[in-house]
């Protein structure tokens, strides 16, 4: 199966992801949390080594699907949750790791009061998140600078990822920006 979203973002995002989380996030046991439910995005973690994965989306459908591919491929580890992450519930908290890979953009282009949900979406993350705990977020509408504006409290720059660059007209950028933060 094809995931459209995947492909604004360079599959390897992934494995560049579990790299930063081997080498300085703990263990793959941690309490990861994906704060979307891309229909391949959690089987792919499991099979990268995370081992304690909660899903979330606000879409049952989306859940479902994605307890289908999860069921189908065998994998017991990754639990499902029907989630508004702008309207968590109080269950929900505790992650060494959450994961963003188009939620806050998709979030950012909401036409009704956009920016109160973008500072809603930090105020969740701070919740969810364990102190010291890590937030990595590949993002295809935010330059580096932009999404160090808008996490800038509460969180620090922990690692930039490395992402595809491209060049036109004489100038060099980079179609996505995938950054680690750490929670203060």
């Amino acid at each position: 199966m094809w995931d459209a979203a995947s492909a604004w973002f360079d599959e390897q995002c992934h494995v560049r992801a579990q790299d930063s989380n081997q080498q300085n996030a703990g263990p793959p046991a941690a309490e990861c949390a994906n704060l979307t439910t891309r229909p391949r995005g959690q089987p792919l973690r499991a099979k990268l080594g995370f081992s304690n994965i909660t899903g979330i989306d606000y879409s049952p459908s989306a859940i479902q699907l994605s307890g289908s591919i999860i069921e189908k491929e065998g994998l017991s580890n990754i639990k499902l949750k029907v989630e508004d992450f702008l309207n968590l519930s109080t269950k929900l908290t505790g992650f060494h790791i959450c994961i963003d890979k188009g939620t806050f953009d998709a979030i950012s282009l909401n036409p009704d009061n956009a920016l109160e949900k973008r500072k809603q979406y930090v105020k969740s993350l701070s919740r969810v998140l364990k102190v010291k705990g890590f937030f990595l977020i590949t993002s295809c509408n935010w330059t580096k600078e932009e999404l160090l504006n808008e996490f800038s409290e509460g969180f620090q720059l922990f690692e930039e990822l490395p992402t595809p660059k491209f060049s036109f007209g004489g100038r060099s950028g980079n179609s996505v920006a995938a950054l680690v933060f750490q929670k203060t």
